[in-house]
């Protein structure tokens, strides 16, 4: 192995994330515990984080959605903050807003009603293996696309509905929030 390659590795050792093993077959490297937990907390759920992404279309016919569903079903109901790039203020690129905001968030809800493209959002939060909540409002769940329809929507009728099937979904796949007692 030369110079250039060992270094790396070395400060690795020296943070104990990496152990050398030398045998007859040579040197090899293994993954420490603390070095697994390295490993590992840049791809797991914030299971710290009071905050929930909502991923959704921004179009003035799903404001009650969100505002009567949505948004109570997560905050009211489950104790989560629901968070929406649209409702936060940023200077930069909105991706980049968007990514921050996923990276700090427990779980994920992505609404797929009027076949918006919250693919980017679904996939950063499955990435980071967070939790992501399926929904469509029951007259576009037809055309929703193929490679989503394997996962278990809440498909609803009215902002009511998605409110108490939201609430009891967030209480099954992540538990309550900091913000509500049992």
């Amino acid at each position: 192995m030369d110079w250039i390659a060992a270094r790396p590795l070395q400060r690795l050792e020296r943070l104990f994330w990496l152990e050398m093993e030398a045998d007859s077959g040579g040197i090899t490297y293994k993954l420490t515990p603390p070095g697994w937990i390295e490993v590992e907390s840049d791809r797991s759920a914030n299971v710290e984080s009071d905050k929930a992404f909502v991923a959704m279309w921004f179009n003035p016919e799903m404001g009650d959605a969100y505002r009567l569903g949505i948004k109570p079903a997560i905050e009211d109901d489950a104790g989560y903050r629901a968070i929406r790039v649209d409702a936060v203020g940023h200077t930069g690129k909105i991706d980049d807003r968007i990514i921050a905001e996923i990276r700090e968030s427990r779980f994920l809800v992505a609404d797929f009603t009027g076949h918006q493209s919250v693919y980017f959002e679904v996939g950063l939060a499955m990435g980071r293996r967070l939790p992501v909540i399926w929904l469509c409002r029951e007259d576009h769940f037809n055309a929703t696309h193929f490679d989503t329809r394997q996962y278990n929507h809440i498909v609803w009728k009215e902002p009511a509905d998605l409110r108490e099937k939201l609430a009891v979904r967030i209480r099954a796949v992540v538990g309550l929030g900091p913000g509500k007692m049992p």
